[in-house]
């Protein structure tokens, strides 16, 4: 008497529910797509505030490595005050 092992590679019992899911996968597969209206894109490109920092901490930055950014204790102080004192 012949007796035929659990593995058999030729039997596979799940194949036809793997080839289930993939079809269904492939079917359900949506690209996510945002769209931005045309005054977002204006507000993103004219930001007179981001454009006025950007320039500040360059020229701080430029401050900075030549050795020429000095700093006021008493103005630090006031606002450190003025911080915790706001909360």
């Amino acid at each position: 008497m012949k007796i035929n092992p659990l593995n058999n590679p030729k039997i596979n019992a799940y194949k036809p529910q793997v080839q289930q899911q993939q079809q269904t996968q492939s079917k359900n597969q949506a690209t996510d797509q945002v769209q931005i209206s045309k005054e977002a894109k204006q507000l993103q490109q004219s930001n007179p505030i981001v454009e006025a920092r950007q320039k500040k901490v360059e020229s701080l930055k430029q401050e900075v490595q030549n050795g020429t950014y000095q700093l006021d204790p008493k103005q630090t102080a006031e606002k450190m005050v003025e911080f915790w004192n706001g909360r």
